[in-house]
């Protein structure tokens, strides 16, 4: 476990990334989601490992992103903040009612973070869809609600952010830091 590794999560559209950019403006360490740069990925050369498409094929891509991202962020000095960690793609194959394969489970057991988890709620008044996120309202909301069951059921204590603007969930994340 990392205690210096902080992860942001929750559903889709809630303000992770930009709360991650605000972060990384104000010189934290951050790690992007690993989801929507396969999202990107897989449509620029026309693969399938896609959420809507190849749901398992996708949830291996993102792990494996996620492990690369824990063993480089291993080499900075200081907190390092995730938007979204290897629970997340846990949740996500809980959430589609697919199996969870076994060394995704070890993973998650053995990639940790700090204890403090940061969830971003699902907030109406900011979600939006785009090309890459497609869920709809309800799917953002049941993905916050299995985010938040899964990192729960892992031992993390699950610190709310406000429906406040970004600077002010920033504010509050930089304060809960413990490095």
């Amino acid at each position: 476990m990392s205690d210096r590794f902080f992860v942001v999560t929750g559903g889709p559209g809630a303000g992770k990334t930009s709360l991650i950019e605000e972060l990384a403006r104000r010189g934290f360490h951050t790690i992007p989601e690993s989801g929507r740069a396969i999202i990107q990925d897989e449509m620029r050369r026309g693969g399938s490992a896609l959420p809507w498409a190849d749901r398992t094929a996708f949830a291996e891509r993102m792990l494996q992103r996620d492990l690369d991202a824990y063993r480089t962020a291993q080499t900075r000095t200081g907190p390092v903040i995730f938007d979204r960690g290897v629970p997340d793609i846990l949740g996500y194959l809980t959430l589609c009612r697919l199996p969870v394969p076994p060394q995704l489970a070890a993973a998650a057991e053995t990639a940790r973070y700090n204890r403090r988890v940061f969830l971003a709620p699902y907030w109406d008044d900011i979600f939006t869809q785009d090309a890459e996120r497609k869920q709809s309202r309800a799917e953002a909301e049941a993905t916050c609600a299995a985010m938040r069951a899964t990192y729960a059921a892992l031992g993390y204590d699950i610190m709310e952010l406000p429906r406040a603007d970004t600077a002010r969930r920033a504010d509050i994340v930089a304060a809960h830091l413990e490095c």
